[in-house]
């Protein structure tokens, strides 16, 4: 009994813990998913999922794109971030590949500006499946994104192809 009782206390005291929700997207023909800190928010838009840290150091998306589709999804997504007062210094820009999850990833970084200071932009461009891409954009305020560090490890982590 007292067991019982003291996980009921201890459950009191939790409501602060995050818990993650897992997205497949897009809803109607997964291609992949994806596991996101539900206090980040979030939620399946018209081409993929986004979400927010709860405080506002980093805004995240990940878009699904085909060959036909990519350069509109990566111009769509840049041009989000200049009506967001986010401006790209070109001159930073910084090209690097990796594999995740098994899928070969290309990433495109910069440093820049928005209306609150420095900040970090990235557009990576992954393949889940054959004929099919994702172009995860990234944008957090420099001195407020690093304590998200161990966050956005485990989200790019858990992206994966759909079963």
């Amino acid at each position: 009994m007292r067991i019982v009782l003291a996980a009921v206390i201890l459950a009191a005291f939790l409501p602060s813990v995050s818990f993650a929700d897992t997205l497949l997207f897009p809803s109607e023909d997964p291609i992949a998913q994806i596991t996101i800190p539900a206090d980040w928010e979030p939620k399946e838009t018209e081409s993929g999922v986004d979400a927010t840290s709860a405080d506002a150091a980093i805004y995240l998306a990940v878009d699904v794109a085909n060959a036909k589709t990519s350069d509109k999804v990566i111009d769509d997504a840049i041009a989000f971030l200049k009506k967001n007062g986010v401006k790209i210094d070109g001159s930073t820009q910084k090209q690097s590949d990796e594999v995740i999850n098994g899928m070969d990833m290309s990433n495109f970084d910069w440093t820049g500006t928005d209306e609150e200071g420095p900040v970090n932009v990235s557009l990576s461009v992954v393949s889940p499946k054959p004929g099919k891409l994702l172009v995860i954009t990234y944008w957090g305020s420099k001195g407020k994104q690093e304590k998200h560090f161990g966050e956005l490890q485990e989200i790019i982590a858990s992206l994966k192809p759909s079963k």
